[in-house]
């Protein structure tokens, strides 16, 4: 360095972006670009049409609150809504004690390195890969009355006559749930197992040192012990169910009549079938406001998961 000059000190916009660049700002840039441009953006424009009467049919609209009037006077969408509480409450219960017995299942199978236990995890996992559109073609071709249909065959070789499935609305919704049971069975499976997985062999041998049964095994070990996992999945599988919309589309597009039809179905076809994108956005934010609703029961789980 020449005699007479000093090092000059690095401004303080030279060491903030110094410490950016060497910190987790470059690697999360681009998520947080595909999380504006992919969901945030998309839903604030999803906001502010509900608050619209706009349509596809013109391009001119106005700001108002006609589309939440209109919903909230109209009885179908109380029907809808009802629909919706019937089909998530008991896809998420069966979904929940299906995983939870065929979770238990594999796991006493691995314990006493049983063969098949493998076999059995990996074929409830198939329906978890499977799209929901192809999972509602599928049991549509289970369900069709037609002479080709697997189960109306079954049922008439049984002795069982007359039988409908979708063309019935008091048999259509429960059709509907069984096939979304079956489709996501999977992902309780899957939690549950881990769960499962974390007990110490220990615990379980100490109770059954104590003489508990099987049943008090799972109902006084067991269980406590997965609560915060089982919680967390009950959560996430109604927020999944919630949303569902390929499945039900596929199998039954919403009929018979308003049988099986959901929010987010209803919100389709008003926009798509309707043209009414102004009323059809206002059933989509309802839905939106249901499942914040559900992501904060999930984050407050994980808290008292953490804080436990």
């Amino acid at each position: 360095m020449e005699k007479g000059k000093t090092a000059k000190a690095p401004s303080s916009m030279h060491i903030f972006l110094k410490r950016v660049s060497q910190g987790p700002a470059p690697w999360l840039a681009p998520l947080v670009i595909v999380l504006v441009a992919l969901f945030i953006l998309p839903t604030l424009e999803v906001i502010r049409y509900s608050f619209t009467d706009a349509s596809l049919l013109r391009q001119n609209y106005n700001y108002t609150l006609k589309s939440f009037r209109v919903i909230f006077t109209t009885p179908a969408t109380y029907d809808i809504l009802w629909n919706s509480l019937v089909f998530v409450f008991f896809s998420v219960v069966f979904q929940t004690l299906l995983g939870l017995i065929i979770a238990l299942a594999v796991d006493k199978g691995e314990r006493i390195r049983l063969h098949g236990s493998v076999f059995v995890r990996v074929v409830a996992l198939l329906s978890w890969a499977i799209p929901g559109a192809i999972i509602g073609v599928v049991w549509s071709f289970m369900y069709t009355e037609a002479g080709t249909g697997i189960l109306i065959t079954i049922l008439k070789n049984m002795g069982f006559e007359n039988v409908s499935f979708l063309t019935n609305p008091d048999h259509a919704m429960p059709c509907t749930i069984v096939a979304n049971v079956w489709r996501g069975t999977a992902q309780s499976m899957i939690l549950t197992y881990a769960g499962l997985k974390t007990i110490p062999i220990d615990i379980i041998e100490a109770s059954q040192i104590d003489g508990a049964n099987a049943f008090q095994r799972l109902w006084r070990v067991i269980l406590p012990s997965i609560f915060s996992v089982i919680s967390t999945n009950i959560i996430l599988n109604t927020i999944n169910t919630f949303n569902t919309f390929d499945m039900i589309f596929s199998l039954t597009g919403g009929g018979p009549g308003r049988a099986t039809e959901v929010l987010a179905l209803t919100s389709y076809s008003t926009i798509f079938t309707g043209y009414n994108l102004g009323r059809g956005s206002a059933y989509a934010v309802v839905l939106l406001v249901i499942n914040s609703l559900m992501a904060i029961g999930y984050f407050a789980v994980l808290r008292r998961r953490e804080r436990n």
